[in-house]
């Protein structure tokens, strides 16, 4: 009998001790996600004062440094699942050497980038249909905003080099100072020096490398405390990039997604056009706060598979994904409580929003989906299970694109392509449930 009471109690102390180390990881985490979508908002409301040309060239160029940059978030979710592994084994000095190698690729690649860039910036413009008068300040924004890509892609992997080491407190402070620097920056610049929208690409490349500078010292007081190399090591390097190729197959699978969910909307008309862009724009921000939790969840079981404790592992997945499915439903329940709220702020188009609100409903009912596939796909990142993520994601998308490309054709309109979305999102919770139950997964050491 004292044994059947002990057991839940023993239960009740396991799931607090994971509570804690969820929020005190995922909480930080939120406001450090939500700083880059900051700081477009701030260009784009300071570089919106000198006229709709400029505007309209910073969008052009945002959207196209933001999506490159993204390509290579795995800098980021790879770093954190090898550096958990070994804070887990008790190799700090390995975990950070394991953190050097990432940023190594980070710099590597973005000076690739920038190679590609710089030369091609007219064409890349001239692709996303840029007008005459708004492509010169498009072109000179992606030219001066490409010399910051390299600091970009260093703090995507130091991030991940610090949730690694089960610290997202320090990227949300430099996520704080990055942003109060870009703003001052950029006001100074636009208009005291009077660069315009020149001024406001200087300020965002200064506040990154700042940015990257204040990592950088993080990491490399870290390396010198504990004795770990700083030089690059190309073996190091190699793995790095080798176990972040499958998450860029996902990442560009996912990307695909949104690119043709986008045409399909297009397609419809533009009220369907404009209706999707502001459901997709509140669908990233409800990604923030699970990809969140997700991101706790990479730093957690990267941990304690290095340190050999599979049943820590499989209670600490169990206990998020718990947090999943409570916050897609919580989520789910605000979108449809504030939206009187916030359709207004996007849109007073009442056909727009008469096209929104069906779709919208669809949004918020696939939410409890949503916080399962983040939480998965954050359980399977922080194991170092890369191959399978790719190669679940491009059976989704296989899934998903067919469905998606025969709404116009069946006479579908907006809300049967946010339906597809749903699939989208089924398939997903499916793929990764069915890993997560295999157990396969569950691999142990320092590394993979």
């Amino acid at each position: 009998m004292g044994r059947m009471i002990q057991a839940p109690a023993k239960d009740r102390r396991a799931r607090s001790r994971h509570d804690r180390e969820i929020i005190a990881l995922a909480v930080p985490a939120f406001g450090a996600l939500i700083a880059e979508p900051l700081f477009v908002m701030v260009d784009s409301a300071i570089v919106g004062h000198l006229g709709t040309p400029q505007l309209a060239g910073l969008g052009i160029a945002a959207a196209l440094l933001l999506t490159g940059v993204n390509v290579f978030v795995f800098l980021a979710y790879a770093t954190t699942a090898a550096v958990a592994r070994r804070v887990g084994a008790g190799d700090l000095p390995g975990a950070i050497r394991q953190g050097m190698d990432g940023i190594w690729l980070a710099l590597l690649i973005g000076a690739a980038v920038v190679t590609v860039v710089l030369p091609t910036a007219p064409g890349l413009v001239d692709l996303f249909g840029a007008s005459d008068t708004a492509a010169p300040y498009a072109i000179t924004y992606l030219r001066i905003s490409a010399l910051g890509i390299p600091a970009m892609l260093i703090v995507l992997a130091a991030t991940g080099v610090l949730r690694g080491l089960q610290d997202t407190r320090t990227p949300l402070y430099v996520a704080i100072g990055g942003f109060a620097v870009n703003a001052a920056l950029n006001a100074a610049l636009v208009y005291g020096a009077g660069l315009g929208i020149a001024g406001s690409a200087w300020g965002t490349v200064i506040a990154q490398w700042a940015m990257a500078a204040a990592y950088l010292t993080v990491v490399v007081r870290g390396a010198r405390r504990h004795g770990a190399s700083l030089r690059p090591d190309a073996a190091g390097i190699r793995a790095c990039a080798q176990a972040g190729v499958p998450l860029l197959v996902r990442t560009l699978s996912l990307r695909t997604v949104t690119l043709i969910a986008t045409g399909v909307a297009a397609n419809l008309g533009d009220t369907e056009v404009a209706a999707h862009q502001i459901i997709l724009t509140l669908w990233s921000l409800l990604a923030f706060a699970l990809d969140a939790i997700a991101i706790a969840g990479q730093a957690i079981i990267g941990r304690y598979l290095g340190a050999g404790d599979k049943e820590g592992a499989r209670a600490a997945c169990r206990r998020m994904v718990e947090w999943g499915i409570a916050s897609g439903v919580v989520l789910g329940v605000l979108v449809i409580l504030a939206r009187p709220l916030f359709i207004p702020l996007f849109t007073s188009d009442q056909v727009v929003q008469d096209a929104l609100l069906p779709a919208l409903l669809v949004v918020a009912i696939s939410q409890p989906i949503s916080g399962v596939v983040y939480i998965l796909d954050g359980v399977l990142m922080g194991a170092g299970d890369g191959p399978y993520l790719a190669v679940a994601m491009i059976i989704t998308l296989a899934v998903f694109a067919p469905v998606a490309l025969l709404v116009p054709t069946l006479g579908g309109g907006l809300t049967a392509l946010w339906w597809t979305m749903a699939l989208m999102m089924t398939m997903r919770m499916l793929t990764l449930w069915i890993r997560t139950r295999s157990g396969r997964w569950l691999v142990t050491g320092a590394t993979r």
